[in-house]
């Protein structure tokens, strides 16, 4: 009995995701580009999600995963999304439309990792004084 082994190669698998997200990200931006054909309905959208119509494009081109950190962030320091979004479903829409268009990504991850996000925040989210208002309201 021939027993068949798996190598593990972690940079084709990296690879692979990363081109299954772009093309992910491209189906969503054919599909708004779609909805721009009509600029009735790409208006009646961003409308819905509380965005302008240049904003949405920009959100599509970031893709579905922008604002991934957000509920990390939001959990480090001690914020309960699910009674947030209940509460408040637009200024967490507008948290994550924050969120999405953030520079300082690679510093949130190294925060979230580190544990030290609840600590340093005020230093690079763009979230900061949202977060402040959420925290210290409670």
């Amino acid at each position: 009995m021939t027993t068949t082994q798996h190598e593990s190669y972690p940079f084709v698998t990296k690879v692979i995701d990363l081109f299954g997200d772009w093309l992910k990200q491209r189906r969503e931006l054919n599909e708004l580009m779609e909805f721009a054909a009509d600029p009735g309905e790409l208006e009646r959208v961003a409308r819905e999600l509380n965005v302008m119509p240049a904003d949405l494009e920009m959100l599509v081109r970031q893709g579905s995963q922008a604002a991934n950190e957000l509920p990390y962030t939001l959990t480090a320091l001690g914020i309960d999304e699910t009674a947030l979004w209940r509460a408040q479903p637009a200024l967490l829409r507008d948290m994550e439309r924050v969120c999405s268009f953030c520079t300082h990504k690679r510093r949130c991850h190294e925060e979230l990792a580190a544990g030290t996000a609840a600590t340093n925040y005020v230093e690079y989210c763009e979230n900061a004084d949202t977060i402040d208002t959420l925290r210290f309201k409670s």
